[in-house]
């Protein structure tokens, strides 16, 4: 097949998203599959054999941190170059606004994908007086693909519920060989405690914005002596977020990538994730793949993946002190040990092929591919 995958975000970019995208691109490639990527310029212009058409980025005056494409004509001349037989506009909100419209103009099957909830997120920003537009929005924008995709079941509910037409779950993934728990290395266990490796070291591995709700985790330093907290990622909260934790035994470590990121993960001993605003959360795969017990915040997403009081724990995020409550728990080493193991062992199969094998078939089937090979096995 010929792929044409238009993204909002890309590499050099880390997240979820781009994580998940380059392991089925990968697979795709190796599939013997052709792929053309366009995205924002963002100086990278080829990912393993496939080519990188870039769009002029630039930084938007609500989010400094990152370089976002705004809608540009010249992602219907990049389509029309390609010709390719579908169309995946991968979370649509602004250049995806663009693929959108060429697709559709082209008459190119076309696959949208939902990642980020937008919406929740105007709840932290003081914007709740838009969250109905933001809907109307990304439903005019998904309704004009053949298929949409998401995430877990949680959103996909919400999604049908909004009227978003023709929605599956994008089954989920993780490199359960890059993040396995032969990875500790004491010195990055040295670094993340700021030298003080001998407390339990809680990790948060993400994006450092509001709707994160990151600042939960300070009481249970001011509460307890016997952890420390070490925080990877970089974004638009952190000069906030250096603030509030200012005086505790916290750590910013900015972005971590690859070998350094995994090796983070298993030095760690225990996973923290607060956020209820996310659509998986796909770094508690990575975490679990690690094998780290979780403490998170009880969502739709997080139900999906942890099992309460075997491979995790989850917490109430509207009953006041239940987080710290929770995360005192791992005070008992032995817990903590019993499920560390658990997590590792629940998905230490799991890998990208099978989320990527499934999104081939699906394109397939958007593109009437199955049912044009149907046919000619009929006819022959």
């Amino acid at each position: 097949m010929k792929i044409a995958i238009v993204t909002e975000t890309f590499l050099p970019s880390t997240d979820g998203i781009v994580t998940r995208l380059t392991a089925c691109i990968r697979w795709l490639l190796q599939a013997g599959h052709d792929v053309r990527i366009i995205a924002p310029d963002l100086g990278v212009y080829e990912f393993e054999g496939a080519e990188v058409k870039g769009v002029p980025a630039s930084t938007l005056p609500f989010y400094r941190s990152k370089q976002f494409a705004l809608p540009n004509p010249v992602v219907r001349k990049y389509l029309k170059e390609y010709e390719p037989d579908v169309v995946h506009v991968v979370n649509p909100a602004i250049l995806g606004f663009s693929g959108v419209r060429a697709a559709k103009k082209l008459e190119y099957p076309l696959v949208a994908s939902y990642h980020t909830n937008v919406a929740q997120y105007l709840d932290y920003y003081r914007l709740s007086l838009f969250k109905g537009l933001i809907w109307w929005y990304f439903r005019k924008l998904h309704n004009e693909a053949d298929l949409n995709l998401c995430t877990s079941n949680t959103v996909q509910q919400e999604l049908i519920e909004r009227k978003f037409y023709n929605v599956h779950v994008w089954q989920r993934g993780v490199d359960t060989e890059m993040f396995h728990p032969k990875n500790y290395d004491s010195s990055i266990r040295e670094k993340l405690t700021d030298g003080q490796p001998e407390r339990k070291l809680l990790l948060y591995v993400g994006r450092l914005a509001a709707e994160k709700e990151i600042e939960k985790l300070k009481h249970v330093l001011d509460t307890s002596d016997e952890f420390t907290l070490a925080i990877v990622g970089d974004g638009p909260h952190r000069g906030a977020l250096e603030k509030h934790f200012e005086g505790t035994k916290t750590v910013f470590t900015g972005y971590m990538h690859g070998d350094q990121l995994a090796k983070a993960f298993a030095s760690a001993d225990v996973f923290v994730f607060p956020s209820t605003t996310e659509t998986l959360g796909l770094v508690i795969l990575e975490a679990m793949a690690s094998g780290l017990p979780l403490v998170a915040a009880k969502s739709g997403p997080t139900c999906e993946q942890i099992e309460d009081g075997r491979t995790g724990l989850l917490y109430d995020p509207y009953k006041e002190g239940d987080f710290t409550e929770t995360i005192r728990c791992f005070e008992d080493e032995t817990l903590r040990k019993r499920l560390a193991i658990n997590a590792r062992e629940d998905i230490k199969t799991l890998g990208w092929s099978g989320a990527a094998r499934q999104l081939l078939t699906l394109y397939e089937e958007t593109a009437g591919i199955n049912e044009e090979s149907q046919k000619t096995q009929q006819l022959t």
